[in-house]
């Protein structure tokens, strides 16, 4: 399997994981209702879940992974 299709499924995985999550927890412990509970699910997933990225290198192509609560950039394949 390449290692953008790789980075793609991380980010897919990270991203849901998060998503369906908060989904619970918002639509449990707050007084939105209807689509808003979704929406705001999405966006704070988004904006929590890690960035993978496959990039090319001179020693092949690597994957790399940020996110908000680590410092800097770290290889993760």
């Amino acid at each position: 399997m390449s290692k953008k299709i790789t980075s793609f499924l991380y980010n897919l995985i990270g991203f849901a994981i998060l998503f369906i999550l908060f989904r619970f927890l918002i639509e449990k412990y707050t007084g939105l209702t209807g689509i808003m509970i979704p929406i705001t699910a999405f966006v704070i997933g988004t904006l929590l879940a890690p960035k993978f990225q496959a990039i090319q290198t001179p020693d092949g192509e690597k994957i790399f992974m940020r996110w908000i609560f680590m410092k800097g950039v770290r290889q993760v394949g």
